[in-house]
């Protein structure tokens, strides 16, 4: 197994901690990960990273989702570096803003107008903020265990977090039309929307497409409750299809919330929505100091152009079922059984009989020290800066994870 290099990434741990809490926050703190992940990164180019230390990766995190069309894209970056020539934070939106909003909503299935956002917390309390503006009613569903953000409403950890702030959130299970019939139920006359995850992509569980019946379930009851039935397209926004990621399921939302991949790594978020709610969301109060900041804006109209050009879902599921077939392959080689779930351009990898992540960790480990960034946990992502080639690698570099995991177990 390849020695990594970790000199000044220790270094810059060290410094960190005298200044930051921890060193580190929320779901970037590489302690959250097996002990040799480096926590600081220089650069990133197509389907490639590099940390501090030079340590060069096949990225399959894509910075968590935002690398949708390649680390530095040339296309985004020459549509950003001319907006940012012209001006970023102005006292309001450049003309690009209007060409963003036309673009979604002739992309979107469903969406009638856009309002443009930082990042997904904002876009999905937005959602909701919306739906109980158009409502009049309190009551929001949102699926057990899901994970909609980093606000009280919505946070994974209760720490910090009064009751109240949860007062009115009502649960139903992922793909359970009974659960959901049931917390219908419970709202009563107070229902204002319902929630959903484009698919189920909990953190450390298999990951769960919706059923046609569930889909089709949200849609009839969120109609008969005259209440917004809300996708979260944050994390899986514009890899599952161009128009939105239960257009294959022919049901369309009312509201839905996008972050993550929408420009390609500059900071932007957008909520689309149809015509009977654009009244509320055109009266509730919503802003940021950089809500209106055109560089990501430019960023993200160049984005979706190369997503629609280069039928990218497309692309990187072809290459997603590449990795999938080459790790199952390889697995049953070592005597490993392994699941795969979700779609496979954002797949979740865990091993079975693995309670404690034991193989899941030793195969990450080995993976990262010859070249390839896995997550054990999460669910991971790919971009059409990926190839063949990588592809290839990385299933190399497999082979020395499901060694080192049969070692482990």
């Amino acid at each position: 197994m390849a020695q990594l290099i970790r000199t000044h990434d220790k270094a810059l741990r060290t410094r960190a901690e005298k200044v930051v809490p921890s060193g580190m926050w929320g779901h970037l703190h590489a302690a959250k990960l097996p002990g040799n992940y480096p926590q600081f990164f220089s650069r990133g180019e197509a389907g490639r990273i590099w940390d501090v230390d030079g340590n060069e990766y096949i990225d399959f995190m894509c910075s968590w989702g935002p690398n949708l069309v390649g680390h530095k894209n040339p296309e985004v970056e020459e549509a950003a570096e001319r907006q940012r020539l012209m001006g970023d934070c102005l006292n309001g939106p450049g003309e690009v803003m209007v060409e963003l909003a036309e673009r979604l909503v002739d992309m979107v299935g469903h969406a009638d107008w856009a309002l443009f956002q930082k990042n997904g917390t904002d876009a999905t309390t937005t959602c909701v903020t919306i739906a109980r503006a158009a409502t009049g009613k309190r009551k929001i569903l949102v699926a057990k265990g899901a994970y909609h953000g980093a606000v009280p409403w919505c946070s994974p950890s209760l720490v910090g977090v009064t009751a109240e702030d949860r007062a009115h959130l009502l649960y139903y299970t992922f793909n359970d039309v009974e659960s959901l019939e049931a917390a219908v139920k419970a709202a009563g006359d107070d229902l204002a929307g319902i929630i959903v995850s484009a698919f189920r992509h909990d953190f450390s569980f298999d990951q769960e497409m919706p059923t046609p019946e569930f889909a089709r379930a949200a849609r009839r009851i969120a109609d008969a409750a005259s209440a917004p039935l809300i996708i979260d397209e944050v994390r899986a926004g514009f890899r599952l299809h161009v128009a939105g990621s239960w257009e294959p399921l022919g049901v369309r939302p009312d509201l839905s919330a996008w972050s993550k991949a929408i420009a390609n790594g500059y900071a932007l978020s957008a909520v689309t929505g149809r015509d009977w709610l654009r009244k509320a969301a055109s009266e509730i109060y919503a802003t940021g100091s950089f809500w209106a900041g055109a560089v990501p804006m430019a960023a993200a109209v160049a984005t979706l152009k190369i997503v629609e050009r280069d039928s990218v879902p497309e692309r990187i599921a072809y290459l997603g079922q590449l990795l999938r077939d080459g790790l199952e392959t390889r697995s049953r080689q070592f005597g490993l059984s392994i699941r795969q779930t979700g779609p496979a351009q954002m797949p979740t990898v865990l091993f079975d009989d693995d309670a404690d992540f034991a193989k899941g960790t030793a195969f990450c480990d080995a993976a990262l020290a010859n070249g390839v960034y896995f997550h054990p946990k999460h669910n991971m992502f790919l971009c059409s800066g990926h190839t063949e080639a990588d592809i290839e690698q990385a299933l190399a570099a497999s082979e020395h994870g499901f060694a080192a995991a049969a070692r482990a177990t």
